[in-house]
């Protein structure tokens, strides 16, 4: 497989999205009561993301711990997309905050209110610290999984937006232009608003099953199709199960001549080698034969052959 699903690693991770749901929830509360003294809608509008980061951190640690099920029933391939659901969600919440705080910033532009810029700066400059450790924390999980990108992707805008709330701070203590911290909450919208698009994009691309992005079928059918013996390919079908596992099928002409079980396994090595795809079917036939047509069972079918002239 191009992604490891085994027990230890999704251990691993789910020990450092504990980790950082410990951190963002500290220090959101520690934001809600700064903000709502300093009056800082920069420092609000923050809260309000790392509040919908502590639920995508946690909706990601439930989804990992249900994709380690493994598949049975009628779920042959188990819970894994809960994972992309998982970043969806993370996605579609980065961009319904962003809303927000881009109508309330509009809002404070138009009508400005006073903010107490020194607690804002030595709140954005702590918080700027622990999502430092955050990130630090998560960009050891496995961020070839969207659900855990989704989790980084929510601290590394929060770290950004801290820097971001500073930078106002600062500008407000100097200049007394309380504009600043509407600005500088724009500024977080926006990084929001290209983090979650992007999260969005990715998931919906897995869930429409579209090729992974770095596998192009053109290229994939032309590989085949030169191979020696296959004469033509079709019904090839690229798409993810879930982020990091790439499948692929397709039905495979061979001539007359050449071992359909040899020209399977070589096809098998190419797809192994050249594109990292190892979870395959490939059907494979020889040019002219024909298929087994197999009749519905049934009452007709299970009766007897009239006999000769009756």
């Amino acid at each position: 497989m191009g992604h490891d699903h085994s027990g230890h690693l999704h251990e691993a991770d789910s020990g450092r999205l504990r980790l950082a749901l410990v951190l963002i929830v500290c220090l959101m509360a520690g934001e809600i009561v700064a903000g709502v003294i300093a009056n800082s809608l920069a420092l609000l509008s923050d809260a309000g993301h790392m509040l919908a980061d502590a639920g995508a951190i946690g909706f990601s640690l439930v989804a990992l711990r249900l994709a380690m099920r493994p598949a049975q029933g009628s779920l042959t391939f188990g819970l894994r997309r809960l994972e992309i659901l998982a970043a969806q969600a993370n996605g579609v919440t980065l961009l319904v905050v962003a809303a927000f705080i881009v109508f309330e910033a509009i809002h404070r532009l138009v009508s400005p209110t006073h903010v107490q810029a020194g607690i804002v700066l030595a709140v954005a400059l702590a918080g700027a610290a622990v999502n430092v450790v955050a990130a630090a924390v998560l960009s050891g999980a496995d961020r070839r999984s969207l659900n855990i990108e989704g989790s980084f992707q929510h601290v590394l805008v929060d770290l950004y937006g801290f820097l971001g709330t500073a930078v106002a701070a600062v500008v407000i203590l100097a200049t007394g232009f309380d504009r600043a911290d509407p600005i500088a909450s724009l500024a977080i919208a926006a990084l929001m608003i290209r983090s979650g698009t992007r999260l969005v994009v990715s998931s919906g691309r897995i869930f429409l099953e579209a090729a992974p992005r770095g596998l192009d079928p053109q290229e994939i059918g032309r590989a085949l199709i030169a191979q020696p013996g296959v004469i033509e390919v079709h019904d090839l079908h690229v798409w993810e199960v879930s982020s990091g596992f790439p499948a692929l099928s397709a039905h495979v002409l061979v001539d007359a001549r050449t071992d359909c079980h040899r020209a399977r396994r070589a096809m098998e090595a190419t797809l192994h080698e050249r594109f990292g795809l190892d979870h395959t079917t490939l059907q494979v036939d020889h040019e002219g034969g024909e298929l087994l047509e197999i009749a519905p069972a049934g009452p007709a079918a299970s009766r007897p052959a009239p006999a000769p002239g009756s």
